[in-house]
């Protein structure tokens, strides 16, 4: 079985290392004392974040260490910790900073999951939807304004092609991201990744990360 304590301070942890970027509480988040935050990008993604690494260290004092890490989008946030290539100080950062900037493209966009690969999508897409991310053959993810999204989902449904809408109202991994390139950089200005035994792959690049390569610029990248 899993140790709740260890994964309880682990949480306690995470609270701490999240304090100085947020306004809210994780623990009365995950207890439920806090209210209206299941909308909230800011919140969702550094809660989802404190989990993964906890459920991680959890792992760990069960026995089962990890030879090696991948972690999709804010997800890659906490592979990094796990592998030790981030400190959960500055996990914390990336993720409460990266969540905070989505909120600015709130209401421009919208993301959808579709039954295809990405050659077969190319021949539906509208101009304003691109691909977000590729997550395993005949399953993408698309974004982009949410008229178009909205067609686009019709338009496959009545090809019998399976289109989901995702619960955001912002685009992730598309054009619109560059609008907050330069806070996400500045505000991640100075932090730098550092060697570890665990080795982790990333899914920017599709390669292993190398040693100080996770700075301001790559996680740019990994939300653009």
């Amino acid at each position: 079985l899993l140790s709740w304590p260890v994964f309880a301070e682990r949480m306690a942890v995470c609270e701490r290392a999240l304090a100085p970027f947020v306004d809210w509480s994780l623990c009365e988040v995950l207890t439920g004392s806090e209210e209206e935050w299941s909308g909230r990008v800011d919140v969702v993604q550094p809660v989802l974040w404190a989990v993964m690494v906890s459920l991680a260290e959890a792992w760990r004092a069960a026995g089962v260490e990890p030879g090696a890490v991948v972690g999709h989008s804010q997800g890659e946030i906490a592979a990094a910790v796990v592998a030790g290539r981030l400190s959960v100080e500055d996990g914390a950062r990336v993720v409460a900073l990266r969540s905070r900037v989505l909120r600015r493209l709130a209401g421009s966009g919208a993301m959808a999951s579709v039954a295809l690969d990405v050659a077969e999508a190319e021949a539906y897409l509208p101009a304003g939807v691109t691909v977000a991310a590729v997550n395993a053959p005949g399953q993408i993810v698309v974004s982009g304004p949410p008229e178009e999204i909205a067609a686009l989902c019709a338009q496959l449904d009545e090809q019998g092609v399976r289109a989901r809408r995702i619960e955001v109202d912002y685009a992730s991994h598309h054009a619109q991201v560059e609008e907050i390139a330069e806070e996400l950089r500045v505000g991640l200005e100075g932090l730098s990744s550092c060697g570890s035994e665990v080795a982790m792959w990333s899914t920017v690049t599709g390669e292993l990360v190398a040693d100080e390569e996770l700075d301001a610029a790559y996680w740019y990248r990994n939300l653009r």
